[in-house]
């Protein structure tokens, strides 16, 4: 079944397209599926939930405009770094769906500007709403499309299986709060290639639940290439929230572009999750703050400031131990780094084990103010300096060289 959004026209309530769009799924849903075309124009609405087997297709000139009236948006039960709770509904939202895409050279705006100052007013009681969240389904597509001032998290798709991102523009303002522009959540078999992102937090970022969990699930499996990444804290981020564990991620071909840090890991004490097997190649970086973090002393969000996650003395091993191994870097081209060259920190108890770094050059800028390398107690603000080594084991370093870094090539906490 192919229709278009004009068809259900007669739908249309003061410029809102919300009815016309719940109609037009409604009988694609009864048909068993098929496309929605959005034609040419401007269509405002207030929210659109997907079915299985259906594409979401807007045409080149379209806009789909969500309206800002928070008052439009029920509060459903989703997850939000790492555990759920109370959320506006997504503006495009599927669950245990099968079959969903979203495609077309079309445009999807978020009108995020309103919801980010009643965050930083403080007056939200319920989490703001994704611009696409896709919980526990599989076969999901998302191509072309440009995604435009997200509320918050841009793409989400969580607990799904084969997901595939493929030539999509995010364009968020690099000051606007938690507007990551894609994250794979406890996800199996993902493909994000050729996009490009500029967003206010982190670009990419692979998840899997913390410790605050009743049941966990592992990320595994993903490939990210082709893509290009301005602003926003971090290129492609592992963590914070890795409790599930994530594996088998290969990023390849990539431009990470005035971004704070490059390739990013975080995570702390009673976390836990096993993340290994990651491979990073062929990535060029220029203007970053810091190329490299691995930081398991990461003292942001709830819990950050206790005494023990920084804490510079062994800890029992158990299972809320953090466990980071086999890390293969190779291929990496980086100009005007300005804090330092790159920052291993591991645990004393659960060192960084298998670091390899291949055919790598780190340039750094001489005139950079002093800048926190990562988010752990004890860094002092650094300027062009080195590697920092701290708790890491099995390092090797082949052909890896670093430009105008002034002081020691290789500091070790």
């Amino acid at each position: 079944m192919d229709v278009k959004i004009t068809d259900y026209r007669n739908y249309v309530f003061k410029d809102d397209w919300t009815e016309c769009f719940e109609k037009a799924v409604e009988e694609l849903k009864e048909a068993g599926g098929g496309t929605l075309r959005v034609t040419p124009g401007v269509y405002k609405c207030a929210g659109i939930c997907l079915t299985s087997n259906m594409t979401l297709y807007l045409e080149k000139g379209s806009e789909i405009s969500f309206i800002d009236d928070f008052s439009r948006y029920p509060v459903i039960r989703g997850s939000f770094e790492g555990v759920f709770c109370d959320m506006y509904q997504p503006f495009i939202y599927a669950k245990d769906e099968a079959s969903v895409s979203v495609e077309g050279k079309g445009v999807i705006r978020g009108n995020g500007q309103k919801w980010w100052k009643a965050l930083r007013d403080g007056e939200l009681s319920v989490m703001r709403p994704r611009l696409l969240y896709f919980e526990a389904c599989s076969e999901v597509l998302i191509k072309d499309v440009t995604l435009i001032d997200s509320p918050c998290w841009t793409v989400h798709p969580y607990w799904c299986d084969s997901v595939r991102v493929i030539g999509i523009k995010i364009k968020n303002p690099a000051d606007s709060p938690n507007t990551d522009g894609i994250n794979p959540d406890s996800c199996r078999n993902v493909l994000i290639r050729g996009c490009q992102i500029d967003v206010g937090d982190d670009c990419i970022a692979i998840k899997s639940g913390v410790e605050q969990n009743d049941t966990l699930r592992s990320c595994e499996d993903i490939l990210i290439e082709d893509c290009h990444m301005v602003h926003g804290h971090g290129g492609v981020v592992l963590g914070s929230e890795s409790s599930g564990g994530i594996a088998h991620v290969t990023v390849r071909n990539c431009v990470f572009e005035d971004t704070d840090r490059g390739i990013r890991y975080k995570t702390r004490r009673r976390r836990g999750g096993v993340v290994s097997d990651i491979r990073f190649e062929q990535i060029r970086m220029k203007n970053v703050m810091c190329p490299f973090v691995f930081n398991m002393f990461y003292f942001c969000g709830k819990l950050g400031r206790e005494p023990w996650v920084s804490d510079p003395a062994p800890a029992p091993v158990d299972e809320g131990t953090p466990s980071l191994s086999d890390i293969v870097i190779s291929h990496v081209q980086v100009e005007d780094a300005r804090s330092c060259a790159g920052i291993f920190a591991g645990l004393p108890e659960q060192k960084i084990s298998g670091i390899t770094m291949e055919d790598c050059t780190v340039s750094m800028r001489q005139d950079a103010a002093p800048e926190i390398p990562a988010m752990m107690a004890g860094i002092d603000p650094m300027s062009a300096a080195g590697f920092v080594f701290k708790n890491t084991e099995q390092v090797t370093m082949k052909q890896v060289e670093l430009e105008n870094v002034i002081g020691e090539k290789i500091i070790r906490l």
